[in-house]
């Protein structure tokens, strides 16, 4: 605990409760409030990820200039991030649903990026200073962190309308409460001394290693992007289960949560690789599973949740560490190479709502909300919920393996 680890795994929680959380709740409470079309909202969250394609290495550059004010900074965007979450899910629209719905994302998505290329780039320094497989160690307090986050950020919305009424309004507040306790956290890590000068993106992007992990990052978060984008219409529709949605959610993370300190430890005895491709083929098997699921049978996806949700927890440790690793080898700031990061991470995110939920909607299916579905949409939805992932994983799991890890990686 000298070290300070507990801050890290804080901060990542609150930028674990402005990731995945978004794409879970924010499409679908903008539908079932406002009316807002699928189709529009695909084209609006794949819109933003356009800006990212500029934004967020430019960010990365930003951190980079401002590493000797990089404490008021980081203080800053989480203000920013704060009042956009307030906006979002609190504050009626002040503009048509849409428009504010892409204003206040646009402020939530762009102070996440900042935030999370300054913590992961500080990330890179911290570890270096600790005792033993410093990379992996950090990984799995700032995951699990991360992870724990998600678990209640997932489930809060539903508990929250449940005892009070206000479930969205009441956590953008809570969120806001999170946003300074963990810059409050953090306040005495933002250290220039600790943080290098940058080498620019050309460092990151001649290094083939760091390349390959960039790419074997794309193809493995995008199963999480679909499964993420398309879970709720899932659990509605699919399995016929409403009203199990926030416990699934909560399980799937609690799960992912639990499982990646272990996975962590399997790392440090057999190394990285090999235990990632162990999980990669976890998840192929768990989404299969909910291929064959069908109207009550959520007993069964509780299964595929704990198994897929364990299977996310190796994902988000494992491959982080490998990629600061290495930037730790070839470009100590790291800031660039986090910036290349963060978008890679959230572009998976926003392509497969750009072409999901449009496909969806194109089949017919307008959500339990609007009426029942018709059979071929749902079949659709299961495919695109359980199919697509296989698919992605595969890839990720033969690119994976073809990529020789150099020792100090390993």
């Amino acid at each position: 605990m000298r070290d300070r680890l507990w801050s890290y795994a804080l901060f990542a929680a609150l930028l674990a409760c402005a990731g995945l959380p978004i794409y879970i709740h924010a499409p679908k409470f903008y539908v079932d409030e406002y009316g807002v079309s699928l189709s529009a909202l695909g084209a609006v969250l794949f819109g933003l990820r356009l800006l990212d394609v500029v934004q967020d290495p430019l960010l990365g550059r930003l951190s980079e200039r401002l590493r000797d004010q990089r404490g008021q900074a980081v203080g800053i965007a989480c203000a920013v991030i704060a009042l956009a979450m307030v906006g979002l899910f609190a504050v009626p629209p002040l503009a048509a649903p849409l428009v504010w719905f892409a204003l206040m994302l646009t402020l939530v998505f762009s102070a996440y990026s900042f935030l999370t290329i300054c913590f992961y780039a500080q990330g890179v320094a911290k570890a270096d200073r600790l005792q033993g497989q410093g990379h992996l160690q950090l990984a799995r307090w700032r995951e699990t962190g991360g992870l724990l986050g998600v678990c209640v950020a997932s489930v809060a919305p539903v508990a929250l309308g449940l005892f009070t009424g206000a479930a969205f309004a009441g956590f953008a507040v809570g969120f806001s409460i999170l946003a300074v306790a963990a810059a409050l956290a953090m306040r005495g890590e933002w250290l220039s001394v600790d943080v290098p000068e940058g080498t620019g993106f050309g460092t990151v992007l001649r290094d083939r290693l760091a390349r390959r992990l960039l790419f074997i990052a794309l193809l493995n978060a995008a199963p999480v992007a679909v499964s993420s984008t398309l879970f709720l219409f899932y659990v509605e529709s699919a399995l016929g289960a409403s009203g199990f949605e926030g416990p699934l959610l909560l399980l799937f993370f609690l799960s992912a949560a639990a499982a990646a300190p272990a996975w962590g430890g399997l790392a440090e005895r057999f190394g990285p690789k090999q235990v990632l491709l162990s999980a990669m083929i976890l998840a192929i098997f768990a989404f299969g599973g909910a291929l064959f699921l069908g109207q009550g049978d959520q007993w069964w996806f509780a299964l595929v949740c704990i198994a897929s949700g364990a299977a996310m927890g190796a994902d988000l440790t494992l491959l982080p560490a490998l990629f600061a690793t290495r930037m730790a080898q070839i470009s100590p700031s790291a800031a660039e190479g986090f910036g290349l990061w963060s978008f890679v991470s959230k572009f998976t995110l926003a392509l497969s709502a750009a072409i999901l939920l449009p496909m969806l909607q194109h089949a017919g299916y307008s959500g339990t909300a609007q009426g029942q579905s018709p059979e071929a949409a749902v079949d659709l939805l299961r495919l695109l919920y359980a199919g697509v992932p296989c698919v992605l994983k595969l890839a990720a799991i033969f690119l994976l393996w073809r990529t020789k890890l150099d020792r100090g990686t390993q």
